[in-house]
């Protein structure tokens, strides 16, 4: 297509692409390849994959430092990344004029040819998702991991067609798709998070339910009493917990002093085999294993990824041992509910590393829930004086201006047998960059202390 013809094309063109980055940048990419042409959007002055976007599509309308309010007016559709919240006035002006706004997983269903397994969770979708990638692959098969993890959902369009496609999904993409044609759908836990997003706990609760409504099967938490009034008349369901299951069902049995994942009355594998650390990841690797049953993946397959796979990146992973005393990185812990399942999941008394930005986190809820597993707190970060306040008359606490500072002061508290952990249950950006610089921090502070 010449130029010409695109800026008349992107004269009555419908779509609008609100906010780049790597979502942005995938949409961009998946409508260039089809050919189609969109405006582009973006409220920051300098936003993140400017220039990448004009090497993919250097002729398209860009607005970066605006939000045009005239382009509504040629615009049916906008395709919104998922950092963007609903309240946004630009989003809400678009609405107001009847303009669909969707996600790019609402683009990526229409064109997805292989079935979608579709995992979310407030805490270890990453992790479930990753599990089910690897053991994809040891059971011989191809399974595409992507969406909110990693690889964009749209940009695994661009390679061959795999047997299934395994999309972590977040609340911000589930609120914004209408169609979901999974064919498991996996929900593993809902903890009150991202209510600076969503408008409060039951809209970001109805957006983690929808992922049930068109799938073909259900991976559920036994735990969760909302979860059975979600699910569509005759779903067909699988569960897990960390107690014991009835047939056909997955948790954990006791047998000779050693406690096994289950299924049913089946021992399949000892906790202690298991290269993931803690409680939670025991019901990571349930839920995994009962997603893997409803695709269809051999049992020895998976337990063998089990038995092997140590963890993500910065989610419960032993960062070093000081004096005995080991110091646990889980920077991912970034609300409440992920924290409290750190400090349950330790034997023994844990010095807390926590702070940042909370996100509207209920703090009481750490305080009250931790604070008898808990020798004492180190609070770092924006919100450091409120998590202060939840845990006064608890839990000892003391304040550090910076990771190392942090670290040195959980060091010195540190009693034998306790264990340091960095479980924030807060966002980074007011420090860091990401998650993942946190957890290098922390680490580097670790193995300083080790020099």
């Amino acid at each position: 297509m010449s130029a010409a013809a695109k800026r008349k094309s992107a004269s009555a063109t419908t779509d609008l692409v609100y906010g780049l980055g790597s979502t942005g940048l995938s949409v961009a990419r998946f409508l260039a390849r089809n050919n189609q042409v969109a405006r582009y959007v973006d409220s920051r002055a300098e936003p993140p994959g400017i220039d990448d976007l004009r090497d993919i599509c250097g002729d398209a309308e860009t607005f970066v430092g605006e939000t045009p309010k005239k382009l509504l007016k040629n615009t049916s559709r906008i395709i919104v990344s998922p950092g963007i919240s609903d309240s946004d006035a630009y989003l809400q002006a678009a609405r107001d004029a009847g303009i669909d706004v969707v996600s790019d997983i609402e683009l990526f269903v229409h064109e997805a040819k292989a079935p979608i397994v579709a995992v979310t969770g407030s805490n270890g979708k990453s992790t479930v998702t990753t599990l089910l990638s690897l053991m994809c692959e040891a059971a011989g098969r191809k399974g595409l991991a992507g969406a909110n993890l990693g690889v964009p959902a749209l940009d695994l369009l661009d390679e061959d067609q795999p047997d299934f496609y395994l999309l972590e999904l977040s609340s911000f993409q589930l609120q914004r798709t209408a169609n979901l044609p999974a064919k498991v759908a996996v929900l593993l836990n809902i903890s009150p998070d991202h209510l600076d997003w969503h408008a409060d706990e039951d809209e970001y609760r109805r957006a983690k339910y929808r992922i049930f409504d068109q799938a073909e099967a259900a991976v559920v938490n036994r735990a969760d009493d909302e979860v059975w009034q979600h699910l569509p008349k005759g779903i067909h369901q699988v569960s897990f917990g960390l107690d014991e299951p009835e047939a056909g069902q997955y948790g954990l049995l006791e047998d000779a002093d050693d406690l096994f994942l289950a299924r049913g009355d089946q021992l399949l594998l000892s906790v202690r085999d298991i290269a993931m650390v803690g409680a939670h990841n025991q019901a990571n690797a349930l839920a995994a294993l009962a997603a893997g049953e409803l695709i269809g993946l051999e049992m020895s397959s998976m337990l063998q990824v089990l038995n092997e796979f140590p963890g993500l990146p910065h989610r419960m992973r032993l960062a070093g041992r000081i004096a005995g005393v080991p110091y646990i990185n889980d920077s991912k812990a970034t609300n409440v509910g992920a924290a409290i399942a750190s400090v349950e999941s330790i034997d023994g008394l844990v010095v807390l590393i926590a702070g940042g930005q909370g996100k509207g986190g209920d703090f009481d809820k750490l305080a009250v829930s931790t604070c008898s597993r808990l020798r004492a707190v180190v609070l770092i970060g924006e919100d450091a004086p409120q998590l202060e306040q939840a845990f006064s008359g608890l839990t000892p606490t003391e304040r550090a201006s910076d990771m190392n500072d942090a670290v040195a002061r959980a060091a010195g508290l540190a009693e034998s047998g306790d264990t340091v952990l960095l479980a924030p249950a807060c966002a980074s950006f007011d420090q860091f960059a990401n998650y993942q610089a946190r957890g290098d921090a922390f680490c580097n502070a670790v193995e300083a202390l080790q020099r």
